[in-house]
């Protein structure tokens, strides 16, 4: 039987490599303006994606352009369904534009990180994308209250892998303020994820503000093709 996996990018994020990353994932999470990027940056990711046949799923975030998004801040579910269903509602506005389709949310950076384990972030999160018209699945960490809160209320849960982080014994992520946090060896990223593989991940994440990113993708497409695993969207219909 052949295997299956998903790759997805983060991007539209202002980084240089999103047109080329694009030609080696099957799944793009583009940046809604908030923590990153601006229209011009995201519009042209989704075109590209739309273009090149790849998922165009909205990647929402803290509005904390300064901190890329990546600090911890404290927020009520009202008022993380507030700043995500703003950015989903103008993210849907602009693919509606382009006669793309919003396939998908994938929160980002701190968002990410805290609804995996802080039930009201992760209320707030899903109540934004339960809101969104037409609903769509979220991606997470297994094992998580994000995974919990989605399923509850009727949403797909999409378990997503990292290629290029390490994890805990528990299975979440090891933050970035800690040393090791990143892997910078392509190698070692490639080893992660084929142990991942048949564990329970539907998709595969890679940074793409991540300089390595084209040489990380490059290499595990080869790596996913001698295992005899297919490169193919979760979300049907698209795929690469």
């Amino acid at each position: 039987m052949i295997r299956e996996i998903d790759l997805n990018a983060d991007l539209g994020e202002g980084f240089p490599d999103d047109d080329a990353l694009l030609d080696r994932v099957s799944s793009a999470s583009i940046c809604c303006g908030a923590h990153a990027g601006g229209p011009d940056v995201s519009r042209r990711a989704i075109e590209a994606a739309l273009r090149k046949g790849v998922a165009v799923g909205a990647h929402p975030g803290f509005p904390d352009r300064e901190g890329f998004g990546r600090r911890e801040r404290q927020a009520s579910p009202a008022q993380v369904e507030a700043i995500v269903r703003e950015q989903l509602d103008r993210f849907g506005q602009w693919a509606a534009g382009l006669g793309a389709e919003v396939q998908f949310v994938k929160p980002h950076g701190a968002l990410y990180n805290q609804a995996q384990r802080d039930r009201g972030i992760a209320s707030g999160l899903v109540a934004a994308v339960s809101g969104f018209a037409p609903r769509r699945p979220i991606l997470g960490l297994a094992g998580s209250v994000l995974g919990e809160e989605a399923r509850r209320a009727g949403l797909r849960f999409v378990v997503e892998g990292f290629a290029d982080r390490r994890y805990r014994p528990d299975g979440s992520l090891v933050p970035r303020s800690e040393p090791g946090a990143v892997i910078d060896d392509p190698e070692e990223a490639v080893r992660q994820v084929l142990s991942l593989i048949g564990r329970g991940p539907e998709t595969i994440c890679l940074h793409g503000d991540d300089p390595g990113a084209l040489r990380l993708a490059d290499r595990l497409r080869t790596a996913l093709a001698d295992a005899g695993v297919l490169v193919r969207s979760f979300v049907r219909g698209t795929g690469a």
